[in-house]
């Protein structure tokens, strides 16, 4: 899609080149027609399409070799209509601006529809993770931060961990930050551990997102979590979640992946086995009881429902008529294409996107930071009733919006959030006039 001239012509210009990514361009594919369907104003939606800042940062690393190594960082700041931006850092290989701004777009949709006080942000640095020791990850992380120092804070940006990141980042982060301005400062990063400012409840946040939506999805067409069977790709901190609190609801997760493949039991899998697997042997590979099949026949299985938890752009308009789920919650960004979409919309298949599906992160990140800002902590069980509370609100806001419009949830869930947005921003006007 990237290469598409004619995506070019209808999105960016020729000196835009570096923001033409197929994430990004979905995202500015599913703005349009959310647009349509609420009749936005076409000078909201000209903002809209655009990022407000993106920010390019050279990152120079003392290796352990004592060599020193310059790796790339991004942070974008897409709108702040609704408040301080918000969203993850991801640490990948193939992070690139076209990525992030994708990215961004999406945390901006995600906050709106939500109903959060935040604003869309997202950031990266170009690299493998797995290749660099704790030293060197650290090291990285601490000048990254300090670069992007004048851009984020408590009430500017509000970074938490994404794909190749973790607490122990956003402590770095934390602590880095708090350092260069001289005193402590737990707001300026959520997704920290609890000791210092973290939130309970925020590790399995964005998995019980999932299945909160997902039984509520259920729900909504005469089915039951309790003896469904789901597929999850990707068991990483989204999917494991995901397939442990699903299996706790008496579901039977029949299939799971890791980057090594993936595992087939049609009488479902113990999870919490499973993990203790993940635990001690760091990959899927010679777990017992079992058949071994590829990730692409995984996302092809008959099954209740499909928990997509791991990078974007897995079900295209290529593989998206060999899906046989009858329900897609989507766990990962951006995992389902628009065109996709349209495709499993026609076949039937109820597919919950990302902007609600993978949002109790973000939600459980929100609490996080009004209870730094407070000094004031909840419990865990307070947090996740709360959780519920405002996903399946978003969801069912959703679902209503797509009855109405007779149009697929993702198209619904985004017309929901643009409407907020253009009413935000038609009553904040334009500075300068």
């Amino acid at each position: 899609m990237s290469s598409d001239s004619s995506l070019m012509t209808d999105y960016f210009s020729p000196q835009e080149s570096h923001l033409n990514h197929p994430l990004f361009v979905n995202a500015l594919q599913s703005i349009d027609e959310a647009a349509k369907l609420i009749n936005c104003d076409p000078n909201i939606l000209g903002r809209l399409k655009r990022p407000k800042r993106g920010i390019t940062v050279s990152i120079p690393v003392r290796m352990d070799d004592y060599s020193i190594k310059v790796f790339t960082g991004y942070r974008v700041q897409y709108n702040s209509t609704l408040g301080p931006y918000k969203g993850g850092i991801r640490y990948h290989q193939d992070v690139c601006f076209g990525e992030v701004t994708g990215l961004a777009a999406l945390m901006m949709i995600k906050n709106s529809v939500m109903g959060l006080p935040y604003g869309g942000g997202k950031g990266g640095i170009t690299c493998d993770p797995t290749k660099l020791s704790r030293t060197e990850k650290q090291n990285l992380t601490r000048r990254y931060t300090s670069e992007l120092g004048p851009f984020i804070g408590p009430t500017k940006d509000i970074p938490a961990p994404d794909v190749g990141t973790d607490s122990q980042t956003m402590a770095w982060m934390m602590d880095t930050y708090s350092q260069e301005t001289g005193f402590a400062q737990p707001g300026v990063v959520t997704g920290k551990p609890v000791e210092i400012g973290g939130s309970l409840g925020r590790a399995g946040a964005t998995g019980l997102g999932v299945v909160f939506v997902a039984e509520r999805a259920f729900e909504r067409v005469g089915k039951s979590m309790k003896g469904a069977t789901i597929a999850v790709q990707g068991f990483g901190n989204v999917g494991s979640h995901a397939a442990l609190y699903a299996h706790e609801r008496g579901a039977k997760i029949v299939a799971v992946s890791d980057v090594s493949g993936a595992i087939y039991n049609g009488d479902g899998f113990n999870i919490p086995d499973v993990i203790d697997h993940i635990k001690e042997n760091k990959t899927l590979i010679n777990y017992p009881r079992c058949q071994h099949i590829t990730n692409e026949e995984l996302l092809c299985l008959p099954v209740d429902a499909l928990f997509p938890c791991a990078l974007e752009g897995q079900i295209t308009e290529k593989n998206a008529d060999k899906i046989q789920a009858k329900m897609i919650v989507e766990g990962a960004n951006g995992p389902v294409t628009n065109d996709a979409t349209k495709i499993l919309h026609a076949k039937g298949v109820f597919v919950v996107p990302d902007i609600i599906a993978n949002g109790g992160g973000v939600v459980v990140s929100y609490f996080e930071w009004v209870q730094d800002i407070m000094s004031f902590f909840w419990d865990e069980d307070e947090i996740n009733n709360r959780l519920k509370s405002i996903i399946t609100k978003a969801f069912d806001k959703g679902y209503t919006m797509s009855k109405e419009k007779n149009v697929d949830m993702r198209a619904a869930a985004m017309a929901v959030s643009i409407d907020r947005l253009q009413k935000a921003m038609l009553l904040r006007g334009l500075y300068p006039r």
